[in-house]
């Protein structure tokens, strides 16, 4: 099975629809989506609304800190955030607000784990920005019978870390598009990126496939019209702050 790994779509709905069609292309028989598929970008509702559909048709979908805070928005409306939350709590509708909070925080899936930030404490949405944090979310995901790969968003960043032979955590640098063996005899976790937000210096929309069968994981990078994405952030309204991000990939 080579199952699709998208997270962090960050309702933008053409980086998300650039990413299901490569996806596709190279073969994909199912899709998760890590969480976060909401804040900062223009088109909430039809982003909810492609990915109920999938969700309906099999695919995964986890909770991410910005679907929880725009299904539960915060009391406050002064900071960027707080304001943003809110924007996006009112673009969606009744049922859409119902399918992001009933959301779940990890999905186990045979010898993975999908999570959104970190597997030892889910709801603190921790950043998984160096080994220290990826050896606990690992440890952490040992209560789950059989993981050995443990895959999440949250970073906009793609990063993988596998356990060594002395227990240590090792760093390895992705190439996007070159294919990484990931026997299951080792430990894994991995960062698959941003569809919606890259912050790594490129506009270009992340994503990840993993090969079951061959025990392969690859990390894309898709183009696509992130000015038109970038437009659609001004022209709702939202701080331009957002657009410039997309166009500057940070």
């Amino acid at each position: 099975m080579r199952l699709a790994l998208l997270s962090d779509i960050h309702a933008n709905l053409q980086a998300l629809e650039a990413c299901l069609a490569h996806a596709q292309q190279q073969g994909a028989d199912r899709i998760a989506f890590l969480g976060d598929l909401v804040g900062y970008g223009a088109d909430p509702g039809p982003v909810v609304n492609r990915i109920m559909v999938l969700a309906a048709q099999g695919a995964l979908v986890l909770k991410g800190n910005h679907d929880d805070m725009a299904a539960h928005p915060p009391a406050g409306n002064s900071t960027l955030g707080e304001s943003t939350a809110w924007w996006t709590h009112e673009q969606l509708d009744p049922v859409q607000r119902a399918f992001l909070a009933g959301l779940p925080m990890t999905v186990q899936d045979e010898r993975v784990l999908l999570v959104h930030a970190t597997a030892d404490e889910p709801t603190l949405w921790r950043y998984v920005y160096d080994a220290q944090i990826a050896a606990l979310s690992l440890e952490a995901a040992g209560r789950f019978d059989g993981v050995r790969y443990v895959f999440g968003g949250h970073v906009h960043r793609q990063s993988l870390y596998y356990r060594g032979l002395d227990e240590q955590l090792i760093p390895f640098v992705p190439t996007a598009g070159v294919a990484v063996p990931v026997s299951a005899h080792r430990h894994w976790l991995a960062t698959i990126g941003s569809v919606g937000q890259p912050r790594d210096g490129s506009p270009k929309a992340m994503y990840a496939l993993f090969d079951t069968a061959q025990a392969q994981l690859t990390f894309h990078r898709v183009a696509y019209d992130h000015h038109a994405a970038a437009e659609a952030i001004r022209d709702a309204g939202l701080p331009d702050f957002f657009a410039d991000r997309l166009e500057l990939g940070r």
